[in-house]
């Protein structure tokens, strides 16, 4: 059980990335009171969690529904996650983000916290994905807690982050925050071939 928080914790982590999700926050409540930006920065997770653990309850259900297996979606998955790290690495996801941030509230989008914070940048479809194949590897009501358990400890760090944004950017910086986002890129590349691997192997032992 605690292998399998560890995994889920760090998976969801890498994806969700909080600490990178700083600077689409703070372009995201330029311009916003004080106390505005406190409640955009809790609301905003708790957004995320609520999708999130959402879809981990029915996650096997809707896989079922849809005719598709675990190993199947494992590998589909995994490709995925290893397009959101490719992009962690060699593109420039902070700072995209952060235009992402600001073209929403350049369209007056009504509610920053929903769009772009917690749909698409915190429960996108990398983070989504995650949640299905944790949830489709759960197996039992206890690892099944585990993971919703982890959903909201990693929207609680959001929110930390979030609430300590300005002190981030300023303590990382660009450069920082750069380095930060490929090294998390590198750790979920490996996750998600893992993921892969673990798809394929699953899909030779049915056929064997």
């Amino acid at each position: 059980m605690l292998d399998l928080a560890l995994s889920a914790f760090v998976t969801l982590l890498l994806v969700v990335d909080p600490v990178g999700l700083v600077p689409a926050f703070l372009a995201a409540t330029a311009g916003m009171p004080e106390a505005v930006k406190r409640t955009v920065a809790w609301r905003a997770p708790l957004i995320a969690a609520s999708i999130l653990v959402v879809i981990a309850l029915i996650g096997n259900w809707l896989l079922r529904q849809l005719g598709i297996g675990i190993p199947a979606f494992q590998i589909a998955g995994g490709l995925l996650l290893f397009g959101v790290s490719y992009r962690m690495i060699f593109g420039d996801r902070p700072h995209r983000e952060a235009r992402e941030a600001d073209k929403a509230l350049s369209e007056h989008a009504s509610d920053v916290a929903v769009f772009p914070l917690a749909i698409p940048m915190m429960a996108g479809p990398g983070a989504i994905a995650t949640t299905l194949l944790l949830s489709g590897d759960a197996g039992n009501a206890a690892r099944l807690g585990i993971n919703i358990a982890v959903i909201l400890l990693v929207c609680l760090l959001c929110m930390i982050c979030f609430a300590a944004s300005t002190l981030i950017a300023r303590t990382l910086g660009r450069t920082g925050n750069a380095v930060l986002s490929r090294l998390l890129g590198i750790l979920l590349a490996a996750y998600s071939v893992q993921f892969v691997l673990n798809g394929i192997a699953a899909v030779r032992a049915s056929l064997s």
